[in-house]
């Protein structure tokens, strides 16, 4: 982890095709090294959410190469190593999941949906406004609240028709996506035991996740 930190710590100041070329082979050897962390995070990620199990690591996993041809930066690679791990899919998949971020000065876990379609939002609104105490319950947990906080996002400027104005909870209603996430300091992945902190946050995070799920599977007929 402190040579995966490094290697990114320089690609941060070298963000060119010269540098990353003549720095390839340990590009090559740190993603060979992130796929079999991933797959051991999937592993034990299953052991208490076994819709996790039939994932493999390299369908979970970003590239490192960023998609500049609508973008003003045009530097053309991501400064971190991202891994997104849910059933059904992988990182391309809508369901609520498990993510990764690794970058220095900048790393964090995090969990929840991003950007649901204007229908599954509207969905999910629903089916939070229906069932409001076990969302608060999952959300005020007390190791929940320690490790995520509250949820984040881009926020409506008034609530959504076709709820209550007296909703006591009207802020949960108007965002317009579910996430949380919890930032991890870099000395954290020095230490040898550092998988074992991001399980239990990952484990803290299931019963959120299990929630939007219920939504989302049956959105697509799965429930």
């Amino acid at each position: 982890m402190k040579e995966l930190f490094k290697f990114l710590t320089e690609l941060r100041e070298n963000n060119n095709r010269e540098w990353f070329k003549a720095n390839k082979n340990r590009y090559d050897s740190l993603h060979n090294e992130h796929i079999a962390i991933v797959q051991q995070l999937i592993n034990r990620i299953a052991v208490f959410d076994p819709e996790i199990a039939p994932l493999e690591a390299k369908d979970c996993i970003y590239r490192i190469y960023r998609d500049i041809r609508f973008s003003n930066d045009k530097t053309p690679y991501k400064t971190h190593f991202g891994a997104y791990m849910t059933g059904l899919g992988g990182r391309t998949s809508p369901y609520s999941g498990y993510y990764l971020h690794l970058e220095p000065d900048n790393s964090l876990v995090s969990g929840g949906v991003w950007c649901p379609t204007p229908a599954m939002l509207k969905q999910l609104r629903r089916d939070i406004y229906d069932n409001i105490e076990e969302f608060m319950e999952i959300l005020e947990n007390k190791t929940f609240k320690k490790t995520y906080g509250s949820l984040e996002g881009d926020l409506l400027k008034r609530l959504p028709e076709g709820f209550p104005k007296d909703f006591p909870h009207k802020e949960i209603l108007c965002h317009k996506y579910y996430i949380v996430s919890s930032e991890k300091p870099d000395k954290l992945f020095e230490k040898e035991g550092w998988m074992d902190e991001v399980i239990e946050n990952f484990r803290t995070l299931y019963p959120f996740n299990k929630f939007l799920n219920y939504t989302i599977g049956g959105f697509f007929g799965k429930g």
